[in-house]
């Protein structure tokens, strides 16, 4: 019997929220929409509040508040996990007002809404470069903001994610090996790009493994007058990695490489 009496008691008290809040949505009184709207984003209303927000957004446009109006409207976007309309309006108020007080704000988060859309290295990364872009223009306007740290670790985030991705590409190639011709060499030129354009990165091992392995195997499916200056490829190659992994974990495979190829040089 409580639990019913419960239960009803939420449905008249949702109800009796709706009919104010449609009350409220129909009133022209520009102030009490605002307050109401605060009132809501606080709580975690987020929809109500955008709502809100954006049907007095032309009655405060021209005036102080009117910024304040626009900051909010983003954050709600955001409370929503709306990442791509909250960019949009944080694009709007720097737009609008390039000295405003929150226009480091905004500038950081244009870069942020970017970095929570950006997807799983496997699939299309417009996001993932749009939200390096930001972020750099960011650390370069405001060199100063104590949102660097963040920055900076968010864009070596979104970077390593890039050079994911091109490892990924090259170990395709590699696994494609001499289907409709020789993908070891697009592998290798895939490989060798990314270690070029993200020296850094914590996939540095995995594509030096990717060059050392697709070089053995062009060597082991060369032809025979081939084989040798193959052979000798994939041994310095093999040095290129040991170098500077010599305790890496690819360590035993790479031994392997390096003997299996010394037998057919000395041979």
């Amino acid at each position: 019997m409580k639990k019913t009496q419960f239960f009803l008691l939420l449905v008249v008290l949702t109800l009796f929220s709706c009919s104010n809040y449609q009350k409220l949505l129909k009133s022209d009184d520009a102030e009490l929409k605002y307050t109401k709207a605060v009132e809501y984003f606080d709580k975690g209303d987020f929809m109500r509040a955008s709502t809100l927000f954006d049907a007095i957004a032309n009655y405060y446009k021209g005036t102080d508040r009117s910024e304040t109006v626009l900051n909010y409207m983003a954050r709600s976007f955001m409370g929503q996990k709306d990442y791509y309309s909250a960019s949009e309006y944080y694009k709007t108020y720097v737009r609008t007002f390039p000295k405003g007080k929150y226009v480091v704000e905004s500038k950081f988060m244009i870069g942020y809404c970017y970095y929570l859309d950006s997807p799983d290295a496997r699939l299309d990364q417009t996001a993932t470069y749009s939200a390096i872009a930001a972020f750099q223009e960011f650390l370069d306007i405001y060199p100063e903001s104590d949102k660097v740290p963040q920055a900076n670790k968010l864009l070596d985030e979104l970077t390593n994610k890039l050079a994911y991705k091109s490892y990924l590409n090259a170990k395709l190639y590699f696994d494609l090996g001499n289907y409709l011709g020789n993908n070891y060499e697009s592998a290798v030129i895939s490989a060798q790009n990314a270690l070029k354009k993200y020296p850094t990165t914590s996939y540095r091992e995995e594509l030096l493994m990717v060059i050392l392995n697709a070089k053995y195997q062009q060597a082991v499916q060369s032809i025979e007058d081939k084989k040798p200056d193959r052979y000798r490829n994939a041994i310095d190659e093999y040095y290129n990695y040991i170098n500077e992994f010599p305790n890496g974990k690819f360590h035993k495979q790479a031994d392997k490489i390096l003997n299996e190829s010394k037998k057919i040089v000395k041979e």
